[in-house]
């Protein structure tokens, strides 16, 4: 069998809005067979989403800080609860026709809801270590975790705590031995095709955490890349290698393309720029960011 085709497309950094028009009409030529599967890479400017099932006590900063720090609020569909989006942090979003990818088990069906998530834990553990990042995931949560923050950390953050806190007050504390999860994992599977994805806190300014109580978990850290390994990591590096991953997990051969225009043929009928200033762009199963 022929391995199926995914092409990239890196859009730069875009609002949450642009990216969620996006998905929209990528998800809508998916299912009508007008488009292959493809996957967004971006970093979105600093934005804090509510899921359906979001308690409004874990956004804990006041809207006056929230607007000094420069951090949009959107409520949206999917499930699960708070989170944090923004610079420094590589998102990818799948859209996926789940019926051309197979399980791994021995009667081959089509790709599952779970099997789907577990295929991109893998591809974010796989990425992590390609950095010399150990990373797991932990039965009952969602996304990826670390255990590097296990012991004294330099630039250790703890859900939580220290809303008003100056960011060198942050950087002093330390953590007790646990997990620090460095990326979350968000489904919507509608008709068989995906959206939502994959955050990835590669060079994030973890700081913009303690704005939130993230997916509502209070006990552990979040880290990101940059935390672990005490140096910055080229993103672009880690698009590569997260690319990489995809099709390797994904039985799948990757194409990267250069625009919105060499995916479709044609554009979205929206007035754009090229792929890296792109700005503004202007459903059925449960998403789920955690």
């Amino acid at each position: 069998m022929a391995k199926i085709l995914i092409s990239i497309l890196q859009l730069g950094n875009i609002d949450y809005p642009t990216g969620l028009r996006l998905q929209e009409k990528l998800v809508a030529l998916r299912k009508e067979g007008r488009t292959g599967d493809v996957v967004l890479l971006l970093e979105h400017t600093p934005v804090i989403t509510l899921g359906r099932n979001a308690k409004s006590k874990n956004i804990v900063a006041p809207p006056e800080l929230l607007a000094q720090r420069g951090v949009e609020v959107h409520e949206c569909d999917r499930g699960g609860d708070v989170t944090f989006h923004g610079p420094g942090q590589l998102v990818s979003y799948p859209v996926f026709d789940l019926s051309g990818f197979r399980s791994r088990s021995p009667n081959r069906r089509p790709l599952g809801a779970i099997e789907y998530a577990r295929r991109r834990e893998e591809v974010l553990t796989r990425t992590c270590a390609d950095f010399s990042i150990p990373a797991t995931r932990i039965p009952g949560l969602t996304g990826v975790w670390t255990n590097a923050s296990a012991g004294p950390v330099r630039n250790a953050f703890r859900v939580g705590t220290g809303v008003h806190a100056r960011p060198a007050e942050l950087k002093t504390q330390r953590l007790s031995p646990t997990e620090s999860k460095i990326a979350a994992l968000g489904v919507h599977i509608s008709r068989g095709v995906t959206s939502h994805g994959i955050a990835l806190n590669v060079n994030t300014d973890l700081s913009f955490f303690n704005l939130i109580v993230p997916c509502g978990i209070t006990s552990k850290p979040v880290t990101s890349m940059q935390q672990d390994l005490d140096r910055a990591i080229p993103m672009q590096d880690v698009a590569h290698a997260l690319s990489r991953n995809f099709g390797t997990v994904f039985g799948s051969q990757i194409l990267w393309l250069d625009s919105l225009d060499a995916l479709l043929g044609t554009n979205l009928g929206v007035p754009m720029k090229a792929p890296k200033n792109l700005r503004r762009i202007h459903s059925e199963d449960d998403p789920a960011w955690a």
